[in-house]
């Protein structure tokens, strides 16, 4: 019943996606990479949650959270505020330009090699950090889920290998040729699966701890006397992530992720109008700060079940007999649900993790076309060979991407944090560039493209090669994040001082579409994150 479900529901996804795509044209550059500048707030709001909720935050989170509680959440409830800034200060500066790509917006901000430096840097990680921990950590929830090893009578590894596979063939599908209006459309099914099934494994999890005779408050009780500091929000010394973390890395990796990341905005780049982008992006915001009760609370829970199950305990343990946090929630899902409920909810963590996967390939596809292949490979290309550049700079990136994820990830502990600290290595130095083009009109691209070139020779070294210099001077890898980009954005002012535009910068309007700001967006965005605040607040001490 388990796997017919699962079947049935993938299957399902797709038909229903291909219905509602077919006859819309993919052979133009708008239409496959922007799907023709036609989404509305609610399918931004699906294809923003369902690319970001992906089994990177399923996996990854709530084994943060059945190692250290509540203090991950930072990376869900944070994103709230860049959200909020997104939409209200990025987006109708990008949709003022008429752009498709970061890169490009970067080119009418400083100049052509700009634009190429940070074209290649968004494919290289997106090749080598992103999709294969996407997959990876996506392999990882399925094969325990489903219990796969047993199913298919093969190894932990070969398993992993097995479904990385078909996951990248699935995804691959839905990007070649469908592009953002398939992923899209994709997304906000899978959107709606993700919130139902996410919000199921909440509920069974309480139900499954609290046994016979128990409360939701009396679990809850046990789990706080077991762990004190389980709901606390802001954290301890010592944890991943800790209050001065907040207002450093994890600060400005959030940031950067919401509002200057092609793999994730690029569909606010496709927006019919600002109103309907401003509403996708805040509706999204509103989900955001709520997605710890589906991302964080289930792991915090599974560690009650596992000091109290010892069945539950022993799935836990890797070939070491140690807990590994990349088992718990696929163990999770397999214990607490009923076989068909797994089924549904295993198409649906199948889904989240297409959904990220094609979307980043469609990203990679509109960054290699209209940032290379047009520019610099091919400037007299026609439209049907530009998309067709696309499609085989998706298909490369996916084969690299595959054989990369097992290489790269398998045998890491602490798989999320890990994950964050290579995300630092090109986030750091491309905030501090576009942050600066944004507010000062005079340095020119000769300052961008040094600040970026030394800001990744400092992060590469301080993530492979600086030993045990960070911790002793900064105590935390964030808080060398923000002492580089504090370096990076000053040492790109100090260029800038004789590195300067004959003329300032002067943003021109692309008018391609309705500029009309949504009435609310204002106001709903100051509730907004004047939510954060009170959330942690409330949860400081637990």
């Amino acid at each position: 019943m388990t796997l017919f479900t699962f079947i049935f529901f993938t299957a399902l996804v797709a038909v229903l996606t291909w219905l509602i795509t077919r006859g819309k044209t993919t052979n133009t550059e708008d239409g496959f990479f922007l799907a023709g500048r036609s989404l509305t707030g609610l399918v931004i709001a699906g294809s923003l949650l369902l690319t970001n909720l992906s089994t990177e935050q399923l996996v990854g989170l709530n084994g943060g959270s059945f190692a250290e509680g509540l203090s991950v959440m930072a990376w869900e409830v944070i994103a709230g505020c860049s959200l909020v800034v997104l939409a209200l200060f990025f987006l109708p500066r990008y949709l003022k330009s008429g752009i498709a790509t970061i890169p490009q917006f970067l080119e009418n901000r400083y100049d052509a090699k700009v634009r190429a430096l940070t074209t290649g840097i968004f494919i290289v990680a997106y090749m080598l950090i992103l999709l294969p921990f996407v997959l990876f950590s996506g392999a990882s929830a399925l094969a325990y889920m489903l219990d796969l090893p047993g199913l298919l009578r093969l190894g932990n590894t070969a398993t992993i290998w097995v479904v990385v596979a078909f996951i990248a063939i699935v995804g691959s599908a839905y990007a070649i040729f469908g592009g953002l209006r398939a992923v899209a459309v994709s997304d906000t099914f899978n959107g709606l699966g993700l919130l139902i099934g996410g919000a199921m494994i909440t509920w069974f999890s309480i139900q499954f701890a609290a046994g016979d005779g128990q409360s939701i408050g009396d679990v809850f009780k046990e789990i706080k006397t077991e762990n004190p500091d389980a709901f606390a929000s802001l954290g301890k010394e010592g944890e991943d992530v800790h209050w001065p973390t907040l207002f450093s890395g994890v600060l400005l990796l959030n940031f950067f992720y919401w509002c200057t990341n092609q793999q994730i905005i690029q569909r606010t780049f496709g927006a019919k109008n600002l109103a309907e982008g401003q509403k996708g992006v805040l509706l999204a915001a509103f989900f955001k700060i709520l997605a710890p009760l589906i991302l964080v609370l289930p792991g915090i829970v599974a560690l009650h079940i596992a000091n109290q199950n010892p069945d539950f305990n022993q799935a836990l343990l890797n070939e070491a007999g140690e807990r590994d946090g990349t088992r718990v929630y696929g163990t999770l899902v397999r214990f607490v649900l009923p076989g068909a409920l797994t089924g549904f909810f295993a198409a649906v963590v199948v889904g989240s993790i297409l959904s990220t996967f094609n979307s980043v390939l469609n990203s990679s596809a509109t960054l290699f076309s209209l940032g290379v292949y047009k520019k610099v490979i091919n400037p007299a290309a026609t439209t049907e060979q530009v998309v067709k550049s696309g499609r085989l700079c998706s298909a490369i990136v996916a084969v690299f991407a595959a054989v990369g994820a097992p290489l790269i990830f398998l045998g890491q502990e602490g798989i999320f944090g890990y994950f964050q600290k290579l995300n630092g290595v090109y986030f750091i130095p491309l905030l501090g560039a576009i942050l600066v083009g944004m507010f000062n009109k005079r340095v020119d691209g000769h300052s961008a493209f040094i600040s970026i070139l030394v800001g990744l020779v400092i992060m590469i070294w301080g993530t492979f090669f600086s030993g045990e210099f960070i911790p002793n001077v900064f105590g935390s890898g964030y808080h060398f994040m923000g002492a580089v980009f504090v370096f990076l954005v000053v040492l790109q002012l100090v260029l800038g001082q004789k590195m300067k535009r004959s003329t300032p910068y002067v943003q021109a309007d692309a008018q391609v579409v309705d500029l009309t700001p949504w009435k609310p967006a204002r106001l709903v965005g100051g509730l907004l994150v004047a939510t954060v605040l009170v959330i942690y607040l409330l949860l400081a001490n637990g």
